[in-house]
């Protein structure tokens, strides 16, 4: 079963073409003529246009398209305006292997994408450039940094000196308690300096946390 599905917004005749070849793509086809809100388009990963699409109604369906957060790849030979509201551009003709790889390449670098970054507070943590990001601003984190705020994140309560050095430090020979301290005092000054921040990091008597605590 195909794990990618595939959006088509094209013309009668383009989707009947990839009808006929359907069998031989490694994603799952379904078509749409006319825009419309983004929502509906949930169940898909990749909206697939073809040039033809903006035959009519090109405003608007430009509008649309620029506010859809989906893959998007247009299939064109023309070098237009269009361009810049796509991630990916397949000019015809082609072969089903290129159309095949673009959706499957198109497809891993967002999943990948996912994967490296997340979103805490206000800011981004890019695992694979080693960055805190707000706005227009970053830091550079340590591999150590980053897998601590990975472990703040993902427990809501205060997480103790012993199970970060535990889980960051794998009660390495050379790190006690104290390695924890200063770590976090580091980064801490880090993000104050550069994002004027001095509440990213908090701390209780049970350990540190990213979010204050409910009180019911």
């Amino acid at each position: 079963m195909h794990k990618i599905n595939v959006l088509i917004f094209g013309s009668k005749n383009f989707n009947t073409s990839l009808e006929e070849l359907k069998d031989f793509f490694i994603f799952r086809l379904s078509y749409n003529s006319v825009y419309s809100e983004k929502n509906l388009f949930k169940d898909y990963d990749i909206l697939l246009v073809h040039e033809d699409y903006f035959d009519s109604d090109k405003i608007k369906k430009k509008e649309f398209l620029s506010k859809n957060d989906k893959i998007k790849i247009l299939i064109s030979n023309t070098s237009d305006d269009l361009a810049n509201l796509f991630q990916e551009k397949l000019s015809l003709p082609f072969a089903i292997k290129d159309l095949n790889k673009i959706v499957e390449d198109s497809f891993a670098k967002k999943n990948f994408n996912q994967n490296s970054s997340i979103k805490i507070k206000d800011y981004i943590l890019d695992k694979n450039e080693k960055k805190l990001i707000k706005d227009k601003a970053h830091i550079f984190l340590t591999e150590k940094e980053i897998q601590l705020l990975e472990l703040l994140l993902l427990n809501k309560c205060s997480v103790n000196k012993d199970k970060i050095l535990k889980k960051v430090w794998n009660y390495a020979d050379d790190a006690d308690t104290h390695t924890v301290e200063t770590h976090i005092y580091r980064l801490r000054k880090k993000i104050k300096n550069k994002f004027f921040d001095e509440s990213f990091i908090l701390n209780d008597k049970e350990g540190y946390l990213l979010w204050k605590k409910e009180i019911n």
